[in-house]
């Protein structure tokens, strides 16, 4: 049937994906977004998301273009102007984006009011939305791809792209496999209300057992992220609020002041690097085809540059008239894109190890490493305009 026939259909309907989708139907492709599950409406009234998001001053540009920014801003969403990072007090290391001519270096955006801004958005444009709903079978004839739904229904798409996230079925089914593993380290994420209003700074403490953060959100919240070991985060996912907000209260330095717990969640820490992003007809983007440490935040952002390079690509390739969803244009993509995610993992995991390991003469090397980078100086915003994607 006519309306089962797409030029691209994105499986993943989640923050990347749905971003993908919009810029797609900007340039007239024909779209298609299969999901699981419909996102929850917005409501002004809940509380924050546990699942929060530090969204880069590139990937604002890029939600800007899609018209989407201004829904998300209209809900709810925080700027941060300041990040900081110490482990020894006396060997701090301060990022404004004073110093790059920025108002800001970003915002907290709660992950769910990213996801409906994006879905509203979808839905006001002519875009196929085909949830719930999965995919069981899919086979390639050199040309199209077919793909079978739970419900039996059958699509035809040029390209059929995964944005389904770290366990992707679509990578699974398209054979690609991947490199990774685990880290010795797991994450719980607080959402917490604070006694003041957070300030505009956002920061990182490391300790021996691993890092402390702190996200400013909206009025007086804020999210907290404790990393440790998985014992000791699964010891604390047990915990009742009570009990947890005494924990953090021990555990996380002074200046955060008084914080009540309002509810927390944990993951395990991996590392996934898909062997390739693409395949004849096929591409991955986001955490499909690259997960990293989340000790910067640069998940999501790196996605975001994902669907801003494939945008291009494949926008410039049907403009010349070429075969766009072949393998020798998506390989521009790979190329485009691939190095870049590898980089960003290998640079935080070695950030990781570097402050993960307790030998005195590394805490050393690292805490004058600290004192260097404050006064870094070119350096220091040549490595913040990388990270922001600048």
């Amino acid at each position: 049937m006519q309306e089962d026939q797409f030029d691209v259909v994105i499986t993943g309907g989640g923050m990347v994906g749905a971003a993908l989708a919009c810029g797609l139907a900007r340039h007239q492709f024909r779209v298609a977004v299969i999901d699981h599950q419909l996102p929850r409406p917005f409501d002004p009234a809940s509380l924050p998301d546990v699942r929060i998001s530090a969204i880069g001053a590139a990937s604002v540009g890029l939600l800007n273009e899609l018209e989407v920014w201004d829904a998300v801003q209209a809900m709810r969403c925080t700027p941060y102007r300041r990040l900081e990072t110490w482990e020894w007090q006396n060997a701090h290391a301060v990022f404004d984006a004073a110093s790059l001519g920025l108002p800001e270096l970003g915002y907290m955006v709660e992950n769910s009011v990213l996801q409906s801004a994006l879905w509203h958005k979808m839905q006001s444009q002519d875009i196929t939305l085909l949830c719930p709903a999965s995919v069981t079978s899919a086979s390639y004839n050199g040309q199209y791809w077919q793909l079978t739904l739970q419900s039996g229904q059958q699509l035809t798409t040029r390209l059929w792209v995964g944005a389904d996230g770290a366990n992707s079925k679509v990578r699974q089914l398209a054979g690609i496999g991947v490199n990774g593993w685990d880290y010795s380290q797991s994450c719980m994420l607080i959402s917490a209300e604070c006694e003041n209003p957070p300030s505009d700074s956002t920061w990182q403490q490391f300790t021996p057992q691993g890092p402390r953060a702190f996200l400013p959100l909206h009025d007086n919240y804020a999210s907290l992220v404790w990393y440790d070991s998985p014992a000791r985060i699964r010891q604390l996912s047990r915990l009742p609020l009570s009990q947890l907000n005494q924990q953090v209260a021990s555990h996380f330095p002074d200046r955060l002041g008084k914080v009540t717990v309002l509810g927390c969640g944990a993951f395990p820490l991996t590392r996934r690097h898909a062997t390739g992003y693409v395949r004849p007809g096929l591409a991955l983007v986001g955490d499909a085809a690259h997960t990293i440490n989340p000790l910067a935040g640069q998940g999501v952002n790196l996605g975001y540059r994902d669907v801003d390079g494939l945008i291009d690509v494949l926008a410039e390739a049907r403009k010349a008239g070429c075969d766009w969803w072949q393998s020798e244009v998506l390989n521009r993509y790979q190329r485009k894109r691939y190095k870049d995610n590898l980089l960003m993992q290998s640079g935080m995991d070695l950030f990781y190890l570097a402050f993960s390991n307790r030998s005195h003469p590394l805490m050393l090397a690292r805490n004058l490493a600290l004192m260097a980078a404050q006064r870094g100086g070119w350096l220091k915003k040549k490595a913040l305009s990388y990270a922001l994607g600048l």
